[in-house]
């Protein structure tokens, strides 16, 4: 069992590590306001942490530093996040607030996570298993050339330009927009697909080719849709921390880019059930063990929701890094969710 003052011990090696990479002499930690104990008092509690293997010695040096299971229990006994100042909370909002459309609001608040934390940022695509089609615009580009516009509930937009295989003017390209959006306006995007192809064979024959032609297009932007997918910023800031993995750093790149030990980790902590989540070190897979990531979840619509953290060295700033991943988690699903009829 280990003491209130071993505790407070642990937190002062967890702190001064993270911020100085440098082993914690209990010299050191004595001289500190607070504790009013001698050194040799102080090496008897870390001699005890050692034997909880909270703590290591790096070498033979008299300093210790945390193990995985000493940021554990250091992450666990945060009593309360390192809130994120009124400037930083302004710069959310202002940077956020001028996002033209889904992507560009996920692209941009993976870009500030890792501005904020100095981190690798991620961001899951919302799964939109249960959204459904607001709107489909069909834009002229030529006479043989469409652009077609898919945007869902959530806000997301999907654009594709379509060749057709015949010359159509505005007043055909009016009417196949009418018959798109009348045959799937609030249809959920899972069944949106069956009702394309159905759509097909209501049209007259002349306008079928072209139909099909944005059938098809309509077709894998839904299936597009349906691939969880990542969005990633701040893979410099990994490589400046290269010293922080004793192996290499290039393993967790590669993981990192190839996203599906990402996901799947993902999946896993947002069943954890709790507002930010940690994995810590060999609570992840490999090749991700020397790192932590620190996660939560957003809501982009009624059902429809999406992962974000960052990730990073096991020696970050855990508390600085929750409270901006919650940050932006909860403005997201403030700006994504809108209002039900009872809030408006």
């Amino acid at each position: 069992m280990v003491s209130d003052r071993a505790l407070d011990v642990l937190r002062v090696i967890v702190q001064d590590f993270i911020h100085s990479s440098e082993p914690v002499a209990s010299k050191a930690i004595a001289e500190r306001p607070g504790f009013g104990v001698s050194a040799a008092t102080i090496r008897n509690d870390m001699a005890l942490l050692e034997e909880e293997e909270l703590i290591t010695a790096p070498h033979t040096s008299a300093g210790r530093i945390p193990t995985d299971k000493g940021y554990r229990v250091f992450v666990d006994q945060l009593s309360q996040l390192r809130p994120l100042s009124v400037a930083q909370r302004t710069a959310i909002s202002r940077f956020l607030d001028n996002s033209a459309d889904l992507d560009d609001m996920l692209d941009r608040s993976v870009k500030l996570l890792a501005q904020l934390t100095q981190q690798v940022a991620l961001i899951q695509y919302p799964t939109f298993g249960s959204g459904r089609v607001r709107h489909v615009e069909l834009l002229m580009v030529s006479t043989t050339r469409l652009m077609v516009v898919l945007i869902t509930d959530s806000g997301r937009v999907d654009q594709s330009v379509v060749d057709l295989p015949e010359a159509i003017d505005e007043a055909v390209t009016g009417e196949l927009r009418a018959s798109l959006n009348s045959a799937l306006d609030q249809v959920a995007l899972e069944d949106a697909t069956t009702a394309l192809h159905a759509l097909i064979d209501s049209v007259s024959p002349e306008r079928r080719g072209v139909m099909s032609a944005l059938v098809d297009a309509l077709s894998r932007t839904l299936d597009a849709h349906r691939t969880t997918r990542l969005v990633m910023a701040g893979a410099s800031n990994l490589v400046k921390t290269e010293a922080d993995f004793p192996h290499s750093v290039y393993p967790v790149l590669e993981a990192i880019e190839e996203q599906v030990t990402v996901l799947k980790i993902f999946s896993e902590m947002a069943a954890d059930g709790v507002d930010v989540r940690t994995r810590i070190g060999r609570e992840m897979r490999d090749p991700l063990a020397e790192t932590s990531l620190v996660s939560s979840t957003y809501q982009a619509g009624a059902e429809e929701s999406g992962s974000l953290g960052v990730l990073g060295p096991t020696r970050m700033d855990y508390s600085t890094n929750m409270e901006a991943v919650r940050a932006v988690a909860k403005y997201l699903s403030r700006v994504l969710t809108p209002p039900t009829g009872e809030d408006q």
